[in-house]
């Protein structure tokens, strides 16, 4: 039975903690203060029926309870809601230069205007197309010449993940011409894709190979040569970001998640990696933390976010075959401003707020549909666009 729980309780049976005021450190890594899950607003001391039941310290035991049976009800947070139907989604990357988005669906490509219009994009002779099932994550490259060399990508050229062996990258103009840009050194599932806008590497398009130890972490120029970053960096996947300048410590750095073990890591320019928190979100196969992006400048009331959720017949979290959207004045009411970084669950989309300074702090501010499957990156509108 669902059970209608005070608000900041419920944030603290959602994300598995105990302590009074539901603030507790979650990581120490690498010489780095803990960072801390934080709630404003809460206050005195709070524990779960499991808790007084037990009496044993969060993180230990059984953990918290599976996303398809949470034990609370999140009134009062944000809600992603159904708002496009689309075949198959797996990711979502831009707004281009003239306001649309681009949805990788189907193993074909589409823009989505902010009211939801869809267009083909990228079909016919010399377009793009790949095979369906896999998870062909995408992203736009901004207007930067890489350091050392003597081009330039372009600010409306779409990238996408090539997965299977051999793993490599497309590039997509904005005309829709395809062609094979680059291939990734090493062998496993390229499972990630971001620009570095901020130019901590070099202003280079980032990839990531997911092996099941290890994931490899490319930097790609304009030529479309690879340099290797790390062998060795954590086992992550899903919508990867690059943090922007004001996210503290972490400023500059690529953003990836573990969904098995809910960890949220920063990889350096030189490959260091640092856990900057623990989402204590349901978390394992298919569950935990998949999805990132950073709130843009200017974001406000009026502006949305976007995430793909993927029908996935037979998963635990069938999905919608939806772009879900979560509109900005939630968001915004949640505290959320532009710089943070927000990061959803596989399963059911429940997503945190995360800000960076000397710490971090996170914050639980929305949830999807309990059958969402999401996938690849959030999104969001240019504000004023």
């Amino acid at each position: 039975m669902t059970r209608h729980l005070p608000r900041a309780l419920g944030l603290c049976l959602a994300l598995g903690l105990a302590l009074a005021g539901c603030s507790q450190p979650v990581n120490r890594a690498q010489g780095h203060a803990s960072p801390a899950i934080t709630f404003p607003g809460a206050s005195g001391p709070l524990a779960s029926p499991a808790q007084a039941a037990s009496a044993q310290p969060a993180g230990q035991g059984q953990g918290p309870a599976p996303a398809s049976s949470p034990a609370y009800e999140p009134v009062g947070f944000g809600h992603w809601v159904e708002f496009r139907h689309v075949t198959e989604a797996v990711d979502l990357a831009g707004p281009r230069a003239d306001g649309l988005f681009v949805v990788a669906s189907n193993g074909r490509l589409l823009t989505m205007s902010s009211s939801g219009a869809l267009s083909p994009f990228a079909q016919g002779k010399g377009g793009y197309a790949t095979k369906v099932g896999p998870e062909p994550y995408i992203t736009l490259a901004g207007n930067y010449r890489p350091a050392g060399a003597s081009c330039s990508f372009s600010s409306d050229t779409l990238y996408a993940l090539q997965p299977e062996a051999p793993p490599g990258v497309i590039s997509i103009s904005a005309s829709g011409q395809a062609r094979r840009f680059a291939n990734l050194p090493a062998t496993g599932l390229a499972d990630g894709i971001a620009f570095d806008s901020v130019g901590h590497f070099g202003h280079a398009l980032l990839a990531t190979v997911k092996s099941k130890t290890a994931t490899t972490v490319a930097a790609i120029d304009c030529t479309g040569r690879v340099r290797t970053i790390t062998t060795h960096a954590p086992v992550m996947e899903g919508g990867v970001a690059v943090a922007p300048a004001t996210f503290g410590r972490y400023g500059g750095d690529l953003i990836g998640q573990n969904e098995l073990t809910g960890q949220i890591f920063a990889i350096g320019p030189t490959g260091t990696t640092v856990t900057l928190a623990v989402s204590r979100l349901p978390h394992g196969p298919d569950t935990g933390v998949e999805s990132a992006g950073f709130v843009p400048p200017g974001f406000g009331a009026g502006d949305s976010a976007y995430l793909a959720d993927r029908l996935t017949v037979g998963n635990p979290h069938p999905g919608t075959d939806n772009v879900l959207r979560l509109p900005g004045s939630e968001l915004i009411s949640e505290g959320a401003r532009p710089g943070d970084l927000l990061v959803a669950s596989e399963g059911s989309a429940q997503t945190l707020l995360v800000r960076c300074a000397s710490t971090c702090s996170l914050k639980y501010v929305a949830i999807g549909p309990s059958i969402t499957h999401g996938e690849g990156h959030i999104v969001f509108t240019r504000p004023g666009g």
